[in-house]
This record gives structure tokens, C-alpha cells and sequence, in this order.
């Protein structure tokens, strides 16, 4: 494709490089308006500026991605609601053997969680989760939130829904779902390995914290005021696939679940068993704080129970009680005499059936979610339309929800489809104006795959430009033209060509804080958490991550380019 006109080149490149700029660096002084303004921007700079029609524009923007990305939204969502980001919580506690232990589990377990509920929701979830273990063993952040960041975006390289730059390649490339992750399911596997063997290496002094010091570390976090976790709403990223919500209720459903009393000697049992589950699906925090409501106030006989506010205003109870209110607006800790408790206990027969049957709709609604998840990912194995296994998933747990489906919707990320959107048709504009398919004709000779050197250039190219301009764009200005070239030499090189490019773009989120959304949420997030705040900083993270990638995306490389 030959070079356009000069205007049109000229136009292209503005209306594009407001686009990178904003997309790059979200709150630049003199536009501070988001990237998700940003790409509509730069999209209607290319229409405004006729680098493309508005028929062009409308045709530009690809359906199935938006279909794919809308479907994992759903269900990333019904999944937060059914606990399932809280067992992974607790898988990371559970029976620990040391901060070694812990490092590996916490690379393992969001790996595994990214490549199936995408890299940014494993992110969001489980930050807190991991700076709060951290406490609780006397163990530095640092080494856990990288294993969070660098994991996560190392095992959504495996499947097309684990990050969006593989769902655009998934779809454009025709690959199924079984296929992508044969092809780069291994190299995830030894990439993840590497990585926590780098991150041994790199902070094993730090990690070498004597076992003594863990217990008085968990036990003074168990007792102080910073145990307590605040249950404002979580703060997720712009390009979160799922905002995270907390107006569920403790067991995920909606605010008319039934609570059940715990006894004051249950409730610390409860608080140690349970320490280390979301703020989104339980209040452990709103719980430690009764507690220490009840010695302050020398009660012999109180019961301890944990309810929504909904749940307390039309009960029918009455008597003296005292309510003790957390940051969050939605929960209350609810004190209540042991007389009239116990009074309650009494009229069992009736209640304890009604709490009962709610139990079984509440396992019920779960195992459902479950099941409809498990069949999505049996859908996608069996190579069926990956868009619409994702929709009808998404469909069938509306349904089942049995709940006006607006409040479920209402917490899709719409802003990240309108991102794509806008950033579909800014890319197809510059692609229009023919630099993109000049400045490839220039390196093509040289980075074709049926050479180690040409792999290894290609692999540079695809690893500097994508923390240049980001993975997405990256994915969508070289994606058809690495696919043509290797198409040349064989159709199964084609194949290899979009896993490499896969593997590698996404891989490269690592080199830098600013290569990819996950390490922003992670960064983030833990800078927000109250009472025990982290800050990441650029060239801590940058130390580690330069190294990390290098090695890690050459291992794999080897791996993927010899399937």
C-alpha cells in the first residue's frame, strides 16, 4: 500500500498522536480526559480531518471482539458475586509453609486465575488480599504484589480471553480456543516458573524472615487497628474487563439473604479461619470491630451478628441495640443482648427452616454459575464461536439471576468497549494514511519467522512497540502484516506467527510499570489500601521487570516457535 496523500498522512498522524498521547498518559496536564475520551477523540479526528469516511469508521469497528469482551464482562461479574475470587483468596493462605511458600502461590494462583477471568479482574481481586498476608506475616509487600503483576499477565498469555490483545488476535486470526492454548499453554507454564525462580533470586534476603518474627508479625496485625479492613468500594482500573462492585451482599446475592447469629466465642474463630477473604464477600473487618465494641463495654452475655443494612429494616425486631458503622455505607455491625437472642434461638422451628431454604437457593444459585462458566470453557475447547459461547453464557446467568438484570449491567465497564471503539477506528485511520505498512516493508526482510534471527527481531519490534503504543494497538497495526508474512512460508507458520505475537506483547506488559493495565491496577491498588498502603514505584518495579521479561520472553519464545 502505497503512502496516502500529504494531508491525509499529515491529518492521520495528528489525529493519531493525540490518540497515543492520551492513551499513554491518561491525565496529561493540558487534556486530563481519560483514555476512553481519548480514542474517541483521536476517531473523530479521522473523520473530521477525511483520513476515512464515517462508512469506513462504522465498518472499522470489529463486533465479535466487542461481543467477546461484553460476555467475559458478565460473567467475570456473576463470578465476584459467587465467591470465587474469595476461595482464591483463601487458597493463598491456606496451610502457608513460610514466605517462599507464599511467593509461589501467589504466582500460581493469579496466573492461573488471569488466564481464566483475565488478567486485570485477577488484579483488582486479589491485591489487598496479598498486601494483607503480607502484614500478617511480617513480610515485605514488594516481592508479592510483583509475583501479582508480573504472574498475572504471564498466564493470560494462555487462553484468548485471559487479556484483550488476545482476543482481538484470537478473532482475527481464525485460531480456536483449544489450539491457543496448546500453542502457548507451555510456555505460560515455564514462563511462570522462571519468574518466581527470578523472583526468589531477587529477593530471597528479604524473604528470609525468621519464623518468629512471621508469628509476632500475624499476631500484632491480628490485634491492631490495621487488621481491619475499610469496606469502601474497590477502585479499579479504566481498563478493568469487570468493575468490581460491592453491592452485593456477604454471600454474593442480593441485600434480602438471611444473615445467621454468631456467638461472640465463634466469631474469633471465624475472623482467624476467614482472615484472609475479600472485602467483597464477607465483613471480617466490620467484625473485628463488635468485637472490640464488646470488651469496651463489659458485657458478660452478647451475640455478635453481621448483616446489610436492608437486611435490618423491616426484620420486625425490637429491643435495645447497638450499631456500630464501618466506613462503608452498605454494612452495619449490629450488637444485640444475648436475652433476646437467645429468645430468638428458641422459635428455631420456624426460622432455622427459613434460613435453611435460603442456604440451599443461595449453594443452588452458586453451583449454577458454576456450571454455566464450566460450559462456556467447554464451548470454547470445542472450538464453537468464541463470541457467542461468551454472550450465551453471559445470557443464560442473566436468566438465571431470576432479578431485574439492570444492576448486573449497570456494572459491565462500558467505557472499555467504547475505548475499543474509538481505538478500532483510530488505527484502521493511521493505517489508512500507509506509514504503518511503509515502516514494515523496511523491517519484513529482516524479522520473518523461518529464521532465529528473524523471530528475534520480530520479537524486539513486537516488545518495543507494544510498551510504545501499548499491547492493543500494537496487536492491530502489525497483527495482518506479521500474518501475511509469515503466511508466505507456510499456513502453519501463519499459526505460530499470531501465537508469537501473542506471547510476546503480552509478555512485554512486564518490562515497565507503564507496559500494561494489570501492573496500574496492582500499583494502584495497593497505594489506596488503608491502614496498610504500598507504594510500587516506576524503577522498583522497573529493576525487577527488565530482567524478568528478557528471560522470560526468550524461554517462551523457544517454546512457542517450536510448536
Amino acid at each position: 500500500m502505497a503512502l496516502a496523500s500529504t494531508e491525509k498522512v499529515v491529518l492521520g498522524c495528528v489525529a493519531f498522536g493525540i490518540f497515543w498521547v492520551l492513551a499513554v498518559f491518561p491525565s496529561v496536564p493540558f487534556m486530563p480526559v481519560g483514555r476512553t475520551a481519548g480514542s474517541l477523540l483521536g476517531a473523530m479526528l479521522m473523520v473530521l480531518f477525511r483520513v476515512m469516511t464515517p462508512e469506513q469508521a462504522y465498518a472499522a469497528i470489529d463486533l465479535p471482539i466487542l461481543g467477546l469482551l461484553f460476555g467475559t464482562m458478565v460473567v467475570s461479574i456473576f463470578l465476584e458475586r459467587a465467591d470465587m475470587f474469595g476461595y482464591l483468596g483463601g487458597a493463598l493462605a491456606w496451610r502457608s509453609r513460610g514466605s517462599k511458600d507464599l511467593l509461589f502461590r501467589v504466582c500460581l494462583v493469579s496466573a492461573v486465575a488471569s488466564a481464566l477471568f483475565t488478567n486485570d479482574t485477577c488484579c483488582v481481586v486479589l491485591t489487598e488480599f496479598i498486601l494483607k498476608l503480607a502484614r500478617q506475616n511480617n513480610l515485605p509487600p514488594q516481592p508479592f504484589l510483583l509475583a501479582l503483576a508480573s504472574s498475572s499477565n504471564i498466564g493470560s498469555a494462555a487462553t484468548p480471553i485471559g487479556n484483550p490483545q488476545n482476543l482481538v488476535i484470537a478473532v482475527q486470526s481464525g485460531i480456536t480456543f483449544g489450539q491457543f492454548l496448546l500453542g502457548v499453554f507451555p510456555a505460560m507454564i515455564v514462563g511462570v516458573i522462571t519468574n518466581t525462580c527470578i523472583l526468589l533470586c531477587y529477593f530471597w534476603k528479604y524473604l528470609s524472615v525468621p519464623e518468629k518474627d512471621q508469628e509476632r508479625g500475624a499476631a500484632a496485625a491480628a490485634a491492631g487497628p490495621e487488621a481491619v479492613v475499610a469496606d469502601d468500594e474497590v477502585t479499579s482500573h479504566r481498563f478493568t474487563p469487570a468493575r468490581m462492585s460491592h453491592a452485593s451482599s456477604v454471600n454474593g446475592v442480593d441485600a434480602d439473604c438471611v444473615s445467621e447469629p454468631i456467638r461472640r466465642s465463634d466469631s474469633l474463630n471465624r475472623a482467624d479461619t476467614h482472615s484472609m477473604r475479600s472485602r467483597s464477600y464477607n465483613s471480617e473487618g466490620d467484625i473485628q470491630v463488635a468485637i472490640r465494641s464488646m470488651r469496651a463495654s463489659s458485657m458478660s452475655q452478647e451475640m455478635v451478628e453481621v448483616s446489610t443494612v436492608g437486611d435490618r429494616r423491616d426484620d420486625g425486631l425490637v429491643g435495645p441495640r447497638k450499631i456500630t458503622r464501618t466506613t462503608s455505607h452498605q454494612r452495619s455491625v449490629i450488637i444485640e443482648d444475648a436475652p433476646e437472642a437467645d429468645a430468638r434461638d428458641g422459635d428455631k422451628g420456624k426460622d432455622g427452616g427459613e434460613v435453611k431454604e435460603k442456604r440451599w437457593k443461595v449453594l443452588l444459585w452458586k453451583s449454577a454459575v458454576y456450571l454455566t462458566t464450566l460450559g462456556m470453557l467447554v464451548a470454547l475447547l470445542m472450538g464453537l464461536n468464541m463470541s457467542w459461547s461468551a454472550i450465551t453464557a453471559a445470557l443464560v446467568l442473566l436468566a438465571f439471576d431470576f432479578t431485574d438484570a439492570q444492576a448486573c449491567l449497570e456494572k459491565v465497564s462500558y467505557s472499555l468497549l467504547i475505548f475499543f471503539c474509538g481505538m478500532f477506528i483510530t488505527v484502521e485511520g493511521f493505517n489508512r494514511t500507509g506509514i504503518p505498512n511503509a515502516l514494515w516493508e523496511l523491517v519484513e526482510p529482516h524479522s520473518r519467522i523461518d529464521s532465529a534471527k528473524g523471530t528475534a527481531l520480530l520479537a524486539v519490534v513486537i516488545l518495543v512497540l507494544s510498551n510504545v503504543a501499548s499491547n492493543v494497538p500494537t496487536v492491530l497495526l502489525l497483527g495482518s502484516r506479521v500474518a501475511a508474512s509469515a503466511a508466505a512460508i507456510s499456513p502453519a507458520s501463519e499459526k505460530k506467527a499470531w501465537l508469537i505475537l501473542a506471547w510476546v506483547s503480552t509478555v512485554a506488559g512486564n518490562l515497565t510499570l507503564l507496559g500494561s493495565a494489570a501492573n496500574l491496577i496492582v500499583c494502584e491498588q495497593a497505594r489506596r489500601a488503608q491502614f496498610f498502603g504500598y507504594n510500587l514505584t516506576f524503577w522498583s518495579h522497573l529493576r525487577f521487570g527488565v530482567p524478568s521479561t528478557i528471560i522470560v520472553t526468550a524461554i517462551g519464545l523457544l517454546i512457542v516457535a517450536s510448536y
